[in-house]
This record gives structure tokens, C-alpha cells and sequence, in this order.
């Protein structure tokens, strides 16, 4: 039995994962997260993640965005301690942030199919959009937990590739809708 792939994140109606959290991450957009109202059921869907995360996967520049802010949140605790994987061809080893659990680099989509067929539960993908393409496209990712947000961005990083590929079929595990207009989509890759 392999461990489960999982991408996670917010999103906009139209795709776009790029700086849900502010304009300073890059996209003249950015902040789009926080122009929805703030109501808790909504966001309950990152509280039942804890439970389920053995271990943290990202991409290079989400790892350096996450990390520096992640080791001393407390909305964050939970994941102090566990295992991180930074996909990336350049990251040096000495760029891995201290004192947030272990940390490896994996250099290739083979690593990260090795590591999914080793022991231990679900890995988690929070953000790193051009992972999680590459992923997809490797056929790795097992279930999307998107929190679908009621804003068009038009331009900004897409979840899914836009590459003519094979159909990949999904399978609603669970969803919900909240009165702000945001909907919990949780599907389950079909391999």
C-alpha cells in the first residue's frame, strides 16, 4: 500500500491558487482570501488536515514562503514536528529552515514516487501550484481538498495543467457549501 499524495489548498472559481494571502506574494490580485467573509465552518476542512497530515510536502518557493512563518505560528504548531519534503533542483541544504522538524530535498518526481511507496500516512501539498501540476501529471496525487473561493482572477497560477494529457477521472468524496459562497470539494483521484 502506497501513502497517500494530497494537494490542499484554496483556490478562486476560475483555478487560480496564486496569493490567497496578500498582494506581496506576487499577484496584483493577491489577498483574495480575505476580501471573502470570514466564517469558521468554512476553513474546518484545515483542522481536520491535522489529524490526517504524517508529513508536509512543498515546492521551492512555497517552502521559502511557508516556512519562515510556519515554524513559529501557532495556528501551525501541529506541523512543528513533522516531516518536510521541499521538491526543488536548486535549494541548497543549508537553506532548510532549523528548529521545524526534519527536512529533505527530493530532486525529482522518481523521489517522490520512492517516498509515496514507503511507510507512513497521508503526505500533504499546501500551495506550490507547480508541484502539484507536475504531480498530477506524474499520475502522484491521490485526493485535492480545494476550498473553491467566489472571486474571477483571470491571470495568476493555475492548479491544473492546461496540457493536452489523458482524462483523469475524480470522484467526489465529500462537499459542502457555506452561506460566504465558498465550497468544500474534497475528490478522490481515480488511478
Amino acid at each position: 500500500m502506497s501513502r497517500e499524495l494530497v494537494w490542499t489548498g484554496f483556490m478562486s472559481l476560475d483555478g487560480v491558487v496564486d496569493s490567497p494571502g496578500g498582494v506581496e506574494e506576487g499577484h496584483r490580485g493577491g489577498g483574495w482570501v480575505f476580501s471573502t467573509e470570514f466564517l469558521p465552518e468554512a476553513f474546518a476542512l484545515k483542522e481536520e488536515e491535522l489529524a490526517e497530515t504524517t508529513a508536509l510536502m512543498f515546492g521551492r518557493r512555497s517552502y521559502e514562503a511557508f516556512a519562515p512563518i510556519w515554524v513559529g505560528s501557532e495556528d501551525h504548531a501541529a506541523y512543528k514536528d513533522l516531516p518536510k519534503y521541499v521538491v526543488s533542483t536548486s535549494l541548497d541544504e543549508h537553506a532548510l529552515i532549523d528548529g521545524w522538524g526534519p527536512s529533505e530535498i527530493l530532486r525529482s518526481v522518481e523521489d517522490i514516487a520512492a517516498l509515496k511507496q514507503g511507510d507512513g500516512g497521508a503526505i500533504f501539498v499546501h500551495g506550490s501550484a507547480e508541484l502539484a501540476r507536475a504531480l498530477a501529471d506524474a499520475n502522484l496525487v491521490d485526493r485535492y481538498n480545494l476550498l473553491v473561493f467566489p472571486v474571477l482572477l483571470g491571470a495568476g497560477k493555475r492548479l491544473f495543467s492546461t496540457m493536452d494529457r489523458d482524462r483523469q477521472q475524480l470522484r467526489l468524496r465529500e462537499s459542502e457549501n457555506y452561506p460566504n459562497g465558498v465550497v468544500k470539494a474534497v475528490y478522490d483521484v481515480v488511478h
